[in-house]
């Protein structure tokens, strides 16, 4: 039956998450902690930062993650990273059937537009989601952010070099 329960929720996940794995990360903890509350906020935070580390979209490896922690199987991990695939797949024969026929259409060329600014605010909401009391315990959290976005906004730091250094930091702090 969690199997079931998994597929459908990330299946809706999939379906309704537009932006990409940033954007879905708002329905992903609404859905796996809020709702069916099969993890903790904290679980989910530990969750996101280690699929933020790993290779690949986030969205699937959260996934993947996820669906092992919940039903503790590597079939919960298949079972939740390929419903979480399948909308996208289906979608885009579909909008490539149609988009052959109409993309000269005014009306296809608002609706892509209008998907922009509602992709913007998913990964807000998300951003959002993940910064509460319950996830930032202190204010480390935010100077190693702080630090790592000056890094990388100004320095052009490689990614990788910042996920060693706030690891390391981590582990002195903590």
């Amino acid at each position: 039956m969690i199997y079931l329960q998994l597929f459908m929720v990330y299946f809706k996940i999939g379906l309704f998450g537009f932006g990409g794995g940033y954007a879905m990360l708002s329905l992903i903890q609404d859905e796996v902690v809020i709702k069916h509350g099969w993890i903790s906020s904290e679980t989910f935070a530990n969750i996101i930062a280690i699929s933020q580390m790993t290779p690949g979209p986030i969205g699937i490896n959260s996934a993947t993650y996820i669906g092992y922690e919940i039903t503790g199987s590597v079939w919960g991990s298949i079972v939740a990273s390929f419903a979480v695939c399948l909308p996208s797949f289906i979608l885009l024969l579909v909008i490539i059937y149609f988009f052959k026929k109409f993309h000269y259409s005014k009306i296809v060329k608002d609706v892509f537009s209008g998907l922009r600014p509602a992709t913007v605010g998913l990964i807000a909401a998300a951003a959002l989601l993940l910064m509460n009391k319950e996830t930032f315990i202190d204010h480390y959290s935010y100077i190693i952010f702080i630090i790592a976005f000056i890094l990388t906004y100004y320095f052009k730091l490689h990614p990788i070099i910042l996920i060693i250094a706030a690891a390391i930091s981590g582990l002195f702090i903590y």
